[in-house]
């Protein structure tokens, strides 16, 4: 039988922010982590409102004015209580309000501070600002991503903001977890979205070098130079997807297109013959749709399998789109999905202050009206509020 998720007991403080260090606390959270999330005052006349961070389930709030100087002595005496931060602001910010690594980590050695940022704190653009196109762009990756001929075309913001980002930057931290079992002290996590994404890009900045990724971008077998690793047009407007690329699957491939025992075995290493190949499957593949397509490949080695939105994902019984944990911890699993339709992970709105109280009893025994209390709708601390737990 199951157990607990692997996180559980381990107290998140997430400053509120864009959303790669939102990502990282949705992966604390999703393994069992306590993470509350601390939010800016927000004036409407409605009371609490949810902010647009749809990367808020299992987490709670409360609502600080980090400009009032009792919201700030607020957060310092919580660190006491907190197994990891997670600041997701430009370098300096939390410095300058005493919220820093060094004046918590006073306060509480066992504390990981973990620090996300978009550039390098040591580097030219440290104090810029940018978006994952511009971590991409300097970091390498974004000059392999786009079609031959054609200019860097940048993807949905995945690569940088999150897998560059916010997982590094929850990797990090389970690290320090791990460490801190053996030597009984915190640290300092630093992640940015530059070293991130290159870091992801190790393979292909290494096939530069080789014969694999030596030619101009879009020229290569794995960036869509190749003929056998690309997608194709159906005749209902949809694509299949193409992988084949042993030879055994290229052979399945050609079986189930009709070109098996035509010469294109022999022909399939020689670039001059690619554009033919592209042309000939360009043309075979237009002439079924794409649920044709993918009757004649389900169950074959061809690598060809269809391309599929999320709309089917979420209407389609039997798709591989019930989403899941990224990783399977079969005695200590992660939280699942808790959404009925399409069995994907909803996007869970968080109200401001929503559900902090209850977390500041859990984590530090505090109540309101004992050790804070509200000033203007934010938490602060009491002048002369006593700490039970300090």
């Amino acid at each position: 039988m199951a157990s607990a998720p692997p996180l559980k007991g381990v107290k998140v403080l997430e400053f509120a922010g864009l959303a790669p260090g939102p990502f990282a606390g949705l992966i604390l959270a999703d393994a069992g982590a306590s993470v509350l999330r601390v939010d800016r005052p927000r004036s409407s006349s409605e009371g609490a409102v949810p902010t647009p961070d749809m990367l808020a389930r299992h987490k709670s709030s409360i609502v600080v004015d980090l400009k009032n100087p009792r919201g700030v002595a607020l957060v310092r005496r919580l660190a006491k209580h907190v197994d990891v931060l997670i600041d997701p602001f430009r370098p300096g910010v939390l410095e300058r309000l005493g919220l820093g690594p060094d004046e918590l980590l006073a306060i509480n050695p066992r504390l990981i501070y973990g620090r996300m940022t978009g550039f390098r704190r040591d580097g030219r653009y440290a104090d810029m600002a940018g978006h994952d196109i511009n971590y991409l762009a300097v970091s390498g990756v974004l000059a392999l991503l786009g079609r031959r001929g054609e200019k860097p075309f940048p993807p949905w913001n995945m690569l940088a903001d999150f897998a560059g980002g916010g997982a590094p930057l929850a990797q990090g931290v389970l690290l320090a977890i791990i460490a801190r079992h053996s030597s009984g002290k915190g640290q300092v996590v630093e992640a940015n979205m530059v070293d991130g994404s290159s870091y992801l890009a190790s393979f292909p900045r290494m096939s530069l070098k080789t014969p694999l990724g030596d030619q101009p971008r879009g020229s290569n077998i794995l960036d869509g130079g190749c003929p056998w690793y690309d997608t194709y047009e159906t005749r209902d407007g949809e694509h299949m997807s193409v992988g084949a690329l042993e030879p055994q699957f290229f052979q399945a491939l050609l079986k189930g297109l009709g070109l098996e025992g035509q010469g294109w075995e022999a022909k399939r290493h020689d670039a001059s013959s690619w554009p033919h190949i592209r042309a000939l499957f360009t043309k075979i593949f237009k002439s079924k749709t794409r649920a044709q397509w993918e009757a004649v490949f389900d169950g074959t080695d061809a690598c060809c399998v269809p391309v599929l939105h999320y709309r089917e994902l979420e209407s389609q019984p039997g798709r591989e789109g019930d989403q899941r944990p990224a990783v399977t911890l079969r005695d200590t699993p992660c939280y699942p999905p808790s959404d009925g339709e399409g069995g994907g992970y909803a996007g869970e709105p968080l109200a401001a202050g929503q559900g902090g109280e209850d977390v500041l009893a859990e984590w530090a025994g505090w109540k309101k009206g004992g050790q804070y209390e509200l000033e203007g709708g934010a938490v602060v601390l009491r002048e002369n509020g006593g700490d039970s737990k300090l």
